[in-house]
């Protein structure tokens, strides 16, 4: 009786109270500074243990690495992307809502009042939280603005496009020299 559970296919029919449209999406739940990763591993055990892993699919606290230099020494320091904040992938219900936001540690989801705002698909592919498809509409030849990661900020020319791997390599001006580099999808808006 329990595998049978685990195995049926979520019906959006059955879902009580179903506020979004059914679909998973990201949400930014806002926590006690400093109680980020307490609210991740609150929300994973409360999922289990209520069998909602169907409704919450992932909590995320977004970290990065960044070297520290101390005493002349080298240090990776893992730092927090957003201190205060959580991200959770979920389909919003009553259930799931009441689950995430009464949750010790966290004062409430980003959003209005009780209705919680998903991320867009392009904040999503910004903050690299999870692989997204792009379809880029981009030729060799265009001008490309690079909009994350080590080249931020600089222009370049695409030279070579490769949309299986979602990534190109472009001429970028660097130090008054046009460099190649290999760059992500994720990494470049197209520029008219």
């Amino acid at each position: 009786m329990c595998e049978e559970k685990e195995t049926k296919a979520l019906n959006l029919d059955e879902l009580e109270g179903l506020r979004g449209d059914g679909e998973a999406k990201w949400y930014v739940v806002h926590t006690y500074s400093g109680h980020e990763n307490k609210v991740k591993v609150n929300i994973e055990k409360l999922v289990e243990s209520r069998g909602m892993q169907n409704l919450v699919l992932d909590v995320i606290v977004p970290t990065e690495e960044r070297v520290e230099i101390r005493n002349g020494q080298r240090k990776l320091k893992t730092k927090k992307m957003f201190p205060g904040y959580v991200l959770v992938k979920m389909i919003v219900t009553n259930e799931s809502w009441y689950l995430v936001r009464n949750t010790q540690g966290v004062t409430g989801f980003v959003g209005h009042g009780s209705d919680p705002v998903p991320l867009t698909l392009e904040e999503v592919r910004r903050m690299g939280i999870e692989k997204v498809y792009i379809d880029l509409d981009i030729n060799v030849g265009d001008t490309i603005k690079v909009i994350n990661g080590p080249f931020e900020n600089f222009m370049g020319t695409v030279e070579e496009v490769n949309p299986e791997k979602q990534t190109l390599r472009a001429k970028v001006s660097m130090f008054g020299r046009d460099t190649p580099v290999e760059l992500d999808f994720a990494q470049v808006d197209k520029l008219n």
